[in-house]
């Protein structure tokens, strides 16, 4: 049910078999448990993840990885976070509206990425090695590495790019976002070098 695909020294990242958008359970040793993006609800996942670490914290990259959010939050007693600008689009309650002020933890904050929703926003772990929860921000290109796909619904094309653009400054080691697909979809280490690449690629196109 969940396959584990990173762990370090602090953090251990879990992906949750068959999810899509992508579901992944960071496991923080100072916060405890953080989902990321909610499936369908169903106890026995709620049990299996209480099992591995207390869930404490739901954090939503967009609205499009937020589903029957009350009933997670209230199963779990965990709050639920998400980008002030994405909160009105989400059915469900959001307890903290992030905006580009909030920290979450000493080392853990959120770089906003509007493009392909309004309040698109990846959470960062910045204590070395880095990971990045992109969302739908970037998804994986043909060789599984993250990159940008431009689609006719974004919010704003203009946006990804500045966004994408503004990556090069960021130190990080792993990335996920939306789509994993088990044995395809690259996350690291190496990430940054690989997605900056990639992402250069994309609007060389």
């Amino acid at each position: 049910m969940l396959q584990k695909l990173l762990e370090l020294r602090d953090r251990t990242v879990y992906f949750l078999e068959g999810s899509s958008p992508a579901v992944y359970y960071l496991v923080d040793k100072d916060v405890q448990g953080v989902l990321i993006n909610t499936p369908p609800f169903d106890a026995a996942t709620c049990q299996a993840l209480a099992d591995i670490a207390p869930l404490k914290f739901i954090y939503f990259p967009s609205r499009r990885g937020a589903r029957d959010v009350d009933l997670w939050r209230e199963a779990s007693d965990a709050e639920t976070m998400a980008f002030e600008a994405e909160v009105p689009a989400i059915d469900g309650t959001i307890d903290l509206k992030l905006d580009r002020k909030s920290k979450f933890t000493r080392t853990m904050d959120f770089l906003p990425m509007a493009g392909v929703t309004e309040g698109s926003c990846v959470l960062r772990c910045r204590n070395k090695p880095g990971i990045l929860f992109f969302g739908p921000v970037l998804s994986p290109g043909e060789d599984g590495w993250p990159t940008l796909a431009f689609q006719e619904d974004d919010y704003s094309t203009e946006s990804r790019m500045f966004g994408a653009l503004g990556l090069q400054d960021v130190a990080f080691d792993y990335a996920f976002t939306d789509v994993f697909e088990p044995g395809r979809t690259q996350f690291g280490p190496g990430a940054a070098a690989a997605v900056n690449a990639r992402i250069a690629e994309a609007l060389d196109d």
